[in-house]
Parts: C-alpha cells; structure tokens; sequence
C-alpha cells in the first residue's frame, strides 16, 4: 500500500466518532484514509484504501459494530 499515500505528511484530526475514553486520529486522502490511536502515535497508522474506508463508515453509520 505504499503508493496509497501522497506525497508529504499527512495530516491527522481527531475523528468526530472520538470520546473521552477513546481517542482516534483521521487522515484523509484521495485514495483512502489512515487511522490512528491519538493516545499511542509512536505504534504508527493503518492504511485503508477508498473502498476499505467506504465499508467502514457506512459499517459505523448503520450501527453495525
């Protein structure tokens, strides 16, 4: 999935789905997002392309986790 990501940072914002007790970062971009815990930056992030992020969110609007 490397060439998933652009060019340059990305560029993460708290994740409207967060609350007090768990923290999640987004990144979006053309081709997907990356996901990480705001509380542990140093593990990293995951990596989903489009269509992968696509089935995530409408997972999590259908109340389905």
């Amino acid at each position: 999935m490397g060439n998933l990501i652009p060019d340059g940072e990305l560029r993460f914002r708290k994740s409207s789905y967060s609350d007090l007790n768990n923290c999640v970062e987004v990144a979006r971009f053309k081709r997907g997002a990356a996901v990480r815990d705001s509380e542990h930056r140093e593990l990293g992030h995951l990596v989903f392309d489009a269509a992968e992020w696509q089935a995530f969110l409408t997972t999590l609007k259908n109340n389905e986790l």
